[in-house]
Order: structure tokens, then sequence, then C-alpha cells
């Protein structure tokens, strides 16, 4: 009876290797977990700053002043617009 465990224990292991070694179907692509705010692919104008949104984390930055700064630069960019 042991020797029918240690024949399924060492399948198991080459069954392992195949898919780590890049045999069968492997493993799912990654997924990117990478916070930036998605931006459009135009020249960013006013609106663009005032509709951006960033996640929150742990050890970020604070909202409050991350959105004191895009609001700023929203108004610095729409007095240039319009001149």
């Amino acid at each position: 009876m042991a020797w029918f465990f240690g024949v399924v224990l060492v399948l198991l292991i080459g069954g392992v290797v195949v898919v780590a070694a890049g045999r069968g179907e492997g493993l799912a692509p990654a997924q990117s977990d990478d916070p930036r705010p998605a931006l459009p692919d135009h020249t960013l104008g006013a609106a663009d700053l005032r509709a951006v949104r960033f996640s929150t984390a742990l050890r970020g930055y604070r909202v409050e002043e991350v959105d004191a700064l895009l609001r700023r630069l929203a108004a610095e960019m729409e007095q240039r617009e319009t001149r």
C-alpha cells in the first residue's frame, strides 16, 4: 500500500513540474494591480484633471492635498485655455 502512495506522489510531483515548465494549460496571465488612474489619450485639459480620481492606500498620499493640487492645476489650465 505504501508503494501505491509513493507512485501517486511521484505522478503528482511530475504533473506539477510539467505545468510549471510551460506544458499543459499553465497559469492565467497576470493581472496588473497598478493603481494608476486611466488617463485619456489626448492632451490633458482642466476637465480631465477635475475628473481624475486616485485609489487610496494604507501608506499613500493625503486625499485632501492631492485634490487641492488638482483643483489648482485645473484652474491654472482653464486660465491658459481661455487666453
